[in-house]
């Protein structure tokens, strides 16, 4: 099969799930080319091992980079146009019709589109088109109407597309999408009953989860180190969504009973001054520290060394929600005893009081007490690993979900019927 993956930016570290199908599909024999539509991630200085051993890169077709001034913006889109005239660039001047195809909030700002179809005179017929989030699903599905692209239209929901952006555009954001589209994906139950609630075919939506390579993710039993420290760790962006102040609220209270502990935080966000401050006025700089971004072996030789990992998840203020996190299934894929919450998708990989405990959100108190619990109860890390470890092999698997894929794929291209998620 020759299939499209169409991403907003390539590469990204912390998009690893992406790489995971990409290299899958790649393995299985297929053709795979990227669309990243708007361009490289700005400020990105490491890059996943995976973009080079694969030669991704050459895979990858970019929208021309657009000036933030408008008339240079206009002036470059018309000089690309002219440029490529020997392309049939004239074409792309048909998307900057209102009428046809939806207004803009700033009218100048639709010839972004034409940008973007620019990127894509040379491309040949898809089998797939994969949009890797739902927020992309309307520009891809604008293009293919368009003729620029061609390929059975899949879209798949992750989290902030299913949340955060229905909140802010409306409810009926994905209604023309959800006509147009051959087929849908969630990566978890709660974001596909989300979808179907806002008018998704549920004969056109199935949960097909985000996978990790289980095998780069060593198990480990958890036992008290010698030292007699207790390494708690948490991985992600520094931002509301992640509940990192909770966390760090939680390891403060802690701290008065128990001097044997150290927090780390690896990523980096916007919220990062903020949390220092609170780091500083709660007196725990001693036992909480930010470790910044680390790529996949950095972050698996940090959590070598812990005991118990935080994932505090919350629904932000903008209704933004986290699916079940790869970080924590790696976490938990490495024999960590895990507190999270009962958010999103969450509940759907941690199993509470087995695999380690959820808590409410944004209820520092309470997963102070499950830290407690855990710094008390050393035995049980063992067979809460194990549990965890079971659980995302079963349903989080790299290989056995990349197989899934295929078949989802195969399903819709040669049936008539729907795809049905295959049996595991």
């Amino acid at each position: 099969m020759k299939i499209g993956f169409f991403v907003w930016w390539f590469p990204v570290l912390s998009e690893a799930f992406i790489l995971n199908q990409i290299t899958g599909l790649i393995d299985r024999g297929h053709d795979v080319y990227i669309h990243a539509l708007k361009g490289h991630p700005k400020g990105a200085t490491k890059v996943h091992p995976v973009v080079e051993q694969y030669n991704l890169l050459a895979r990858t077709y970019y929208t021309p980079e657009r000036p933030e001034n408008p008339l240079l913006c206009v002036l470059k889109g018309l000089g690309l146009v002219l440029a490529n005239l020997h392309k049939n660039s004239l074409s792309c001047l048909q998307l900057l019709d209102a009428e046809k195809y939806g207004k803009t909030a700033e009218p100048w700002k639709r010839i972004y589109r034409v940008y973007r179809a620019i990127s894509l005179l040379d491309t040949q017929p898809y089998d797939v088109i994969h949009c890797q989030f739902g927020t992309i699903g309307p520009a891809a599905s604008m293009l293919r109407q368009t003729g620029f692209i061609q390929g059975k239209l899949v879209t798949i929901f992750r989290g902030i597309d299913i949340s955060h952006y229905v909140q802010k555009h409306g409810e009926d954001v994905y209604d023309e999408l959800f006509a147009q589209g051959d087929f849908f994906l969630a990566n978890c139950e709660f974001f596909r009953r989300r979808a179907i609630k806002l008018g998704c075919d549920p004969e056109k939506i199935v949960v097909h989860g985000s996978g990790i390579d289980c095998q780069k993710f060593a198990f480990q039993p958890r036992q008290p180190s010698t030292d007699g420290l207790v390494r708690i760790a948490t991985t992600g962006r520094l931002v509301e969504k992640k509940g990192i102040e909770y966390a760090i609220r939680a390891v403060a209270q802690v701290a008065q009973d128990y001097s044997n502990i150290e927090f780390c935080i690896i990523g980096d966000g916007p919220l990062k001054a903020s949390l220092q401050n609170l780091i500083d006025e709660l007196e725990v700089t001693a036992i909480v520290k930010f470790l910044g971004w680390k790529n996949q072996q950095e972050i698996i030789n940090i959590l070598d060394t812990c005991h118990l990992f935080l994932a505090p998840s919350v629904t932000a203020a903008d209704g933004n929600q986290d699916a079940p996190v790869n970080t924590l299934k790696e976490a938990m894929a490495m024999g960590l005893p895990v507190i999270s919450t009962y958010h999103g998708g969450i509940p759907e990989l941690v199993e509470d009081g087995v695999s380690g405990f959820l808590t409410p959100e944004r209820d520092a108190e309470a997963i102070a007490d499950k830290l407690r619990y855990l710094i008390e109860h050393p035995e049980v890390w063992p067979q809460m690993g194990q549990a965890g470890r079971a659980r995302v092999e079963e349903r989080y698997d790299m290989n056995k979900l990349n197989d899934e894929l295929v078949e989802l794929y195969q399903q819709l291209l040669n049936s008539e019927r729907q795809p049905s998620t295959p049996s595991k």
